[in-house]
């Protein structure tokens, strides 16, 4: 049973033990509404307590059953919280460590609440893309009043309980117990007081009879509107909270509920919500890799070593530094050591200043902060991480000192973003340690990290990094050995449209426009200034020789020959003015582009915002269709992951197969078909991978 029922004394028990989280799936509804029917026909039996055993009363519904027949097979959730309000004794929820969604909504269909001190409490449904749909909207206002209730509802945040205790006229909790250990002796003891106070069938408190109103209600509601509009104006959960929570205080109790449910069926069918449901899943999809069990064992990670104090190896060394892991950084050069601390102490510093990072935690982290000139003094890192310069004769010389300095067993990273991670392990005697570990700039804020297996990675050492990713707040994704591994393979596609869609007639800003209202954070162009366009150079020159028959428009490299590469200088497919991030656009690149055109004969033609779009965004599908095929990645949804958490994709499409199957693949192929018609295009790479060609002839999604 995936909930327990004790008794002790006169006091019954109901414990959901569904770990991890005590989600409310099928078989835990099942087994609270038996053990109410227990208790109620027990005599001795004078009161009840709802609880949650391990480490949660209840993170809600139960993931693994989204989208099934369980999820709202009887009892579903709501006729559980009604078996809950009408049930004869008095039911106390005693809620501790998590209390969130359908658990949070559970708690408030009690007759009374205990809570032990610092447990989460949250409505986070609107992460999801929907409303709370277990009365969520309609009893919290109730008991902590519409704006508090609102605001928690809207950013789907945890707030701690002690602080909501402390809330003017709250009635969300009538106690506090003194600890979490204390809270099962205080929540029996607060029963049997209950039990005594309704011994003359006096009737139990019900939060639905709780008034709920606003002194200036339309008023407010308009305020909370425009708030919403301008803060999330692609996703539709956050208007429609505010629209639930206001029929909360101008409808009955039965209606607003009628009325919240509806919405949140409506919602669960929006793209939107589809999208943050295929990501929520995709996410913790992520770090289970097929042929590396969930029990294989860890290396102890205790200590960090980082070659190199630019930007990436600074950023890198921050990430261990947060989550409380000593590094030691090694440079060449006592200045290039003393330039990057400085970088890192003014990062942090500015944090302080903002008030996101306490004095004292400065400090700490700082303290775990150590340098050095030698290789030799890096020798008992557990793990160490190279960030030095993306060319295979600098990584050779340092993989063949870590191979000399480096302990038995320490796991040996790569940073790099397109190299061969095999090559690079060869240069060792030890290939089973080496893998690769591609963190995105910058590499202390963007959460992706594209962890790459070479064919002689041991299972340990992928169980070890996908362990710490998660310590060092990452989200980790397994890409086999290609060049550029998943993103920068894809993305190098994406960059080609962009390159050709100049030739054909677009300025850089139109193109970064359309991507842009599409809900990229940012188009190729401006994406391309940013990183600097002289990396993007390079990788073409590499490439001309390597792959002499891969087409590309010439637009890029006289940009570079101009020795625009990007902010960094201050002038690349735009201007920046010192201090700004604003892109403006520049005459004499869109005469570049134009003189161009002229010199290939080519007449420009208008080009909508749609055709960029497509395609752009189907030729990162097609090429992520063959990553898939070749086994590069495990999973369509982890490329997705990629998308989102590495490129800005916006994360209310999903990511870009997700995307592709909102469209259908049937569609995607016929635009494809389309665009290999395109003299000027390359009719080669739109040919649709087989595995693309399977699914759309057989009417399935990847």
């Amino acid at each position: 049973m995936t909930a327990e029922y004790q008794v002790h004394g006169d006091v019954a028990v109901i414990a959901l033990n569904n770990p991890p989280v005590n989600g409310l799936g099928l078989s835990t509804r099942q087994a609270i509404v038996e053990g109410l029917e227990k208790a109620e026909n027990d005599p001795a039996v004078k009161a009840i307590v709802l609880t949650g055993a391990g480490k949660a009363f209840s993170g809600g519904a139960d993931i693994r059953e989204f989208g099934s027949p369980k999820a709202i097979q009887e009892p579903n959730l709501l006729s559980v919280i009604t078996r809950v309000e009408n049930t004869s004794k008095p039911v106390i929820a005693a809620v501790h460590s998590v209390c969130m969604g359908g658990g949070l909504e559970l708690a408030l269909g009690a007759h009374y609440r205990i809570a032990a001190p610092g447990c989460n409490v949250a409505l986070p449904e609107v992460k999801l893309g929907l409303i709370p749909g277990a009365g969520g909207t309609q009893r919290l206002p109730r008991v902590l009043g519409v704006e508090a209730a609102l605001n928690m509802i809207i950013s789907g945040e945890p707030v701690k309980s002690e602080m909501l205790a402390q809330l003017p006229g709250q009635k969300l909790f009538d106690k506090l117990s003194a600890s979490a250990e204390s809270l099962a002796e205080e929540a029996a003891a607060f029963a049997r007081e209950m039990a005594a106070k309704h011994a003359d069938g006096s009737a139990f408190p019900l939060v639905r009879n709780l008034p709920c109103k606003h002194k200036d209600g339309d008023a407010y509601f308009q305020f909370a509107r425009n708030m919403v509009k301008g803060m999330a104006k692609n996703f539709p959960a956050p208007a429609k909270c505010v629209d639930a929570v206001e029929a909360a205080t101008k409808k009955k109790f039965a209606d607003g509920m009628a009325f919240e449910r509806e919405i949140f069926i409506n919602l669960m069918w929006t793209p939107e919500c589809k999208s943050l449901r295929h990501l929520f899943t995709a996410e913790r999809a992520a770090s289970k890799i097929p042929d590396v069990p969930e029990d294989t064992p860890k290396r102890a990670i205790e200590s960090v070593a980082v070659i190199g104090a630019g930007t990436m190896g600074g950023g890198i060394s921050m990430n261990f530094l947060n989550a409380g892991i000593p590094v030691k950084m090694l440079e060449m050069k006592q200045d290039a050591l003393d330039r990057g601390i400085g970088v890192i102490r003014k990062n942090y510093e500015a944090q302080v200043k903002k008030g996101k990072l306490k004095q004292d935690k400065y400090e700490q982290r700082m303290s775990l902060l150590s340098t050095t000139l030698s290789y030799d003094e890096i020798g008992s890192a557990d793990l160490v991480i190279e960030a030095v310069f993306e060319e295979i004769g600098v990584k050779e010389a340092v993989f063949k000192e870590l191979d000399r300095v480096m302990k038995p067993g320490a796991i040996l990273a790569s940073n790099t973003s397109t190299l061969d991670v095999n090559k690079i392990a060869n240069f060792t005697k030890r290939p089973q340690d080496v893998v690769g570990m591609h963190f995105f700039s910058p590499a202390n804020v963007m959460k992706l990290l594209e962890v790459v297996r070479g064919e002689a990675t041991a299972k340990d050492v992928l169980a070890t990094v996908m362990a710490v990713s998660k310590k060092i707040k990452k989200t980790a994704v397994v890409s086999g050995v290609c060049d550029g591994f998943i993103g920068n393979r894809m993305i190098e596609q994406y960059g080609r449209q962009g390159g050709f869609l100049l030739d054909e007639g677009c300025t850089p800003q139109q193109v970064d426009k359309a991507m842009e209202k599409f809900g990229m954070a940012m188009g190729p162009f401006r994406m391309g200034d940013l990183a600097g366009n002289d990396i993007g150079w390079a990788i073409r020159k590499r490439r001309y020789e390597e792959k002499p028959d891969m087409k590309y428009s010439k637009t890029a490299d006289l940009l570079c020959e101009k020795g625009r590469f990007g902010q960094k200088v201050g002038k690349g497919w735009y201007d920046y003015v010192e201090g700004k991030r604003d892109a403006i656009p520049n005459a004499e690149v869109e005469q570049m582009i134009a003189d161009h055109r002229k010199a290939l004969g080519i007449t420009p033609r208008k080009i909508s915002d749609e055709e960029i779009v497509q395609r752009l965004v189907f030729s990162l599908v097609n090429e992520a269709a063959h990553i898939l095929e070749e086994g590069i990645a495990n999973k369509a949804s982890d490329i997705d992951v990629v998308y989102i958490f590495g490129y800005g994709f916006p994360v209310y499409r999903g990511g870009p197969l997700n995307y592709a199957n909102e469209v259908g693949l049937f569609n995607v192929v016929q635009a494809m078909k389309r665009f290999q018609k395109n003299p000027l295009d390359d009719a080669k790479f739109w040919e649709p991978a087989p595995l693309l060609t399977r699914l759309a002839a057989e009417g399935k999604t990847f």
